[in-house]
């Protein structure tokens, strides 16, 4: 089984993914939408709220846990791994740094939520890789609302995309890390204006593939896989863009994951 975790529901972009290449793999999912989003909560709170999180979905068996939250990804990696020492946690920003660094001679842009660019940590994990590179980031904020009003192909997002990103494209990176979990829905938006010769790097494909390298047995295909999506809170709306995303109907458990 292989567990899945994220402040809300941009997360189900790594599902979509998983999916796309595994459609029989068993995996749960689940969403804190109760408590989204963390990007602005302090370092503290978003380790509790991780480590919440991840025994959730270890008590549904999960052996694999994948962190499909960039801010969460960002602070609370080192928590998990001494709270959970026994399984193993992958998050979504070493996946796409080294993905980036393989793609890139010069420089690499990171696109973001101000937490995660705050953080500086995709900047520290590609200098690690390669001290050479170049890192430009930009936050970007106002995409998530966007994305979650399906506003993929509107005239206001590609306004938005040009205000954010003429920066990055001005310095002339090589690539360019999606660095939200939210980002791949503007994703061909994005490659349009950033131009062919810029990789646009889709966190939530790297994050799969990586997770497929480290526990190859969690993949095996069964036509009756074992497939949860869960949230904290739910609401028409947010069923809706499961749906929506996932492309297939879904049914969706509210559920609580604070001790009684």
């Amino acid at each position: 089984m292989i567990g899945l975790f994220d402040s809300g529901v941009g997360g189900l972009t790594v599902v979509r993914e998983l999916l796309k290449k595994y459609p029989g793999v068993d995996f749960v999912y689940l969403g804190d939408t109760a408590r989204y989003p963390y990007g602005n909560k302090s370092e503290e709170t978003v380790e509790r709220y991780a480590v919440e999180d991840a025994k959730f979905v270890i008590e549904k068996g999960a052996k694999l846990v994948i962190v499909a939250c960039n801010t969460a990804s960002s602070l609370a990696m080192d928590a998990l791994r001494e709270k959970y020492p026994d399984t193993a946690f992958l998050g979504v920003i070493q996946p796409a740094a080294e993905l980036a660094v393989a793609e890139s001679k010069v420089s690499i842009g990171v696109a973001g939520t101000r937490a995660t660019v705050g953080s500086g940590v995709y900047e520290d994990v590609i200098r690690e890789l390669n001290p050479k590179l170049k890192v430009y980031q930009k936050a970007c904020p106002l995409f998530v609302p966007l994305v979650e009003e399906g506003m993929f192909k509107d005239q206001m997002t590609k306004m938005m995309v040009r205000r954010y990103l003429m920066s990055l494209r001005q310095k002339n990176v090589e690539s360019l890390i999606l660095g939200c979990t939210h980002y791949p829905f503007l994703q061909s938006l994005i490659q349009r204006f950033m131009g062919k010769k810029v990789k646009v790097i889709n966190s939530a494909e790297a994050v799969v593939d990586k997770a497929k390298e480290l526990k190859p047995e969690l993949f095996k295909q069964s036509e009756s896989a074992k497939q949860v999506i869960a949230f904290t809170d739910t609401s028409p709306h947010l069923d809706s863009l499961a749906s929506k995303w996932l492309k297939r109907d879904i049914r969706v458990e509210k559920v609580s994951i604070l001790d009684k």
